[in-house]
């Protein structure tokens, strides 16, 4: 039970508590943060939670549960990450992403890693993400997981392992953005305790790192877009917030044309030659010439244009084999291989049901055990043994003995809990960590903190929004000095520094104390950038190529319009990717 006042009838969960310690006392990264919330008193903190709670609400802030949008919980206790354990973290994540590269370049090229006896030629030619007519594409720059989001939790010792790896379209990281706004504008004097690393730089980041991988031809400055689903889509939010904060163009699959093996937007000056596509929709409806053909949310022809080399989408496609639970097994060893490298972050001890004896086990322990679907995402087809009926297990026993490649198995990681604010007074609650990574093909760069989300029905493990979980701001700290300034967004023109060593060294990098000007964002989160109508200086087609173009595919429609009846309602998202729209594909089954 803690001493300090607010967390008085706090007790800590069995396993790890990140900020007191077995006897109650706050663990010394978080004694600042225990001691300004008791400060404050529980009377105005509840104020503020609430007046936090509204903001997420006034803001439009939300994720799908159960087919429904509701606003997104935060929960207004951060969770703390001293400078020493961040920097492990960090390199790790790098680490992993750069082996990742290694995989899926080999993957789709020579095929090492099989020829050596690394990987089992089974698991690629089995994985259902494997995507052929990517084979023996090298993008320019090199870089085909450009946005990465690294699962990570804390074991019963303490530390931090990998869950999971997410390398196509890995969600989350507009509410790390969003709730350092609300944090910082609700509770400002948090930040004035401890020197605390900035997050609102990613935007920047991510525009520097999508324009590095523009094809090699690509005259000016490369033309960047966000290709979203649609509004329906239930990760919008962040395709939205993105855009603006980049100062690039929203657009949906129809404000797109692919002529002459090149991508074009639509504008209403007309078309306008696109470099680098950064999708949020899944590979399976990007392209209904290479995947479903009855796709109304991709471009046709996109991926002739990919394979020209004349436009670069980001994540690549075919990334969904690195993302594989069953590659996951063996990312220790492609460390290792890859790198000559110990992995910095080890794995959660894994069973491969393939391995008749580790089946075996796995079947006898089902009760023991959390056993998961390889393809699986968001926690969906989760089965954890220790709450499961017999009933249950019995069924499942009998999937696993069908399609043993389908599923891995798992302890049960007793997750470390953080304080967090439920109607009784603070009370544990699990969590997790979500870091993002950008590669720009130089650097691996980790944004400071990322996702942290939390479980927040009492006892639950599974962290997933689609499990009614919430989330948290994640402070990274730092011993370096206070900046003199906040940072902002950015345009098409213009981009923040990023200066890697800037940000490594924490020189520049931290929250603006009381005062001081406090991050923003371009716009207002709810409000749809309308694709396609800026008029930057972007390569405009001449007289003569404009008409040709308008002949062959018909005049340009208006921005954001097409012939298409409206996107069917509620595109599911899983927590760890977006993905194009479930709905879609269930109304043209029906």
């Amino acid at each position: 039970m803690s001493s300090t006042p607010l967390f008085s009838s706090y007790q800590g969960s069995t396993g790890t508590d990140e900020m007191f310690d077995a006897d109650g006392g706050a663990r010394d990264s978080c004694a600042f943060l225990a001691d300004a919330l008791t400060t404050l008193g529980e009377e105005e903190f509840r104020v503020r939670a609430e007046s936090l709670a509204r903001a997420y609400l006034d803001q439009g802030i939300t994720f799908d549960y159960a087919g429904e949008e509701r606003p997104f919980p935060i929960d207004p206790i951060p969770r703390v990450i001293d400078a020493e354990e961040w920097s492990m973290v960090s390199s790790g994540v790098a680490q992993r992403v750069r082996a990742l590269e290694h995989l899926l370049d080999d993957v789709y090229t020579d095929r090492r890693v099989v020829a050596d006896g690394v990987l089992p030629a089974e698991l690629v030619e089995s994985s259902t993400y494997v995507v052929e007519a990517m084979r023996g594409y090298r993008p320019p720059n090199g870089v085909r997981v450009h946005i990465s989001g690294i699962d990570l939790v804390r074991d019963g010792s303490g530390g931090f392992r990998v869950l999971e790896d997410n390398a196509r379209t890995p969600s989350g990281v507009s509410y790390v953005l969003s709730n350092r706004r609300a944090m910082a504008r609700t509770f400002p004097e948090l930040f004035s305790q401890q020197p605390v690393r900035r997050v609102d730089e990613y935007p920047g980041r991510l525009l520097q790192t999508l324009r590095a991988a523009a094809p090699e031809d690509t005259e000016g400055e490369p033309t960047v877009v966000v290709l979203t689903p649609g509004r329906f889509n239930s990760a919008y939010f962040e395709h939205s917030l993105l855009a603006r904060t980049m100062g690039v163009e929203l657009v949906e699959g129809p404000d797109l044309v692919v002529s002459h093996d090149r991508v074009y937007m639509r504008t209403t000056a007309g078309l306008r030659r696109v470099d680098v596509i950064y999708k949020r929709t899944d590979d399976d409806f990007l392209d209904p010439e290479v995947f479903r053909p009855d796709s109304m949310l991709g471009v046709p022809g996109i991926v002739r244009a990919i394979l020209a080399g004349n436009v670069v989408v980001a994540n690549a496609i075919g990334n969904g084999v690195a993302d594989d639970k069953l590659t996951y097994t063996y990312m220790p060893d492609l460390i290792r291989y890859y790198l000559a490298e110990d992995p910095i972050l080890p794995n959660v001890d894994t069973w491969r049901l393939e391995d008749p004896s580790s089946r075996e086990e796995v079947l006898d322990r089902l009760d023991e055990l959390v056993v998961k679907p390889v393809d699986g995402s968001g926690g969906k087809g989760i089965v954890i043994g220790p709450s499961a009926s017999a009933t249950e297990l019995d069924e499942l026993r009998v999937r696993l003995q069908k399609d043993p490649r389908g599923w891995i198995a798992q302890p049960v990681v007793q997750l470390s809990t953080i304080p967090t604010l439920v109607e009784e007074g603070p009370e544990p609650r699990h969590v997790d960590l979500r870091p993002f990574a950008l590669n720009s093909g130089d650097d691996v760069w980790v944004l400071p903190g990322g996702l942290t989300r939390v479980a927040l029905p009492k006892g639950e493990m599974v962290v997933n929004s689609s499990r009614g979980g919430g989330s948290k701001d994640t402070f990274v700290l730092s011993s370096r000095g206070r900046p003199t300034q906040g940072g902002g967004a950015v345009t098409q023109g213009q981009s923040q520094s990023t200066d890697s060593s800037r940000s490594e060294q924490g020189s520049e990098d931290l929250e603006p104390v009381e005062g001081e000007q406090e991050p923003s964002f371009t716009a207002r989160e709810r409000e749809r950038s309308e694709p396609a109508t800026a008029t930057a200086a972007i390569p405009i087609l001449d007289e003569d190529e404009l008409q040709e173009l308008e002949e062959e595919q018909g005049t340009p429609d208006e921005p954001g319009t097409s012939e298409e009846p409206d996107s069917p309602e509620g595109p599911q998202c899983a927590d760890g990717q977006d993905t194009g729209t479930e709905q879609e594909a269930r109304r043209h089954a029906e």
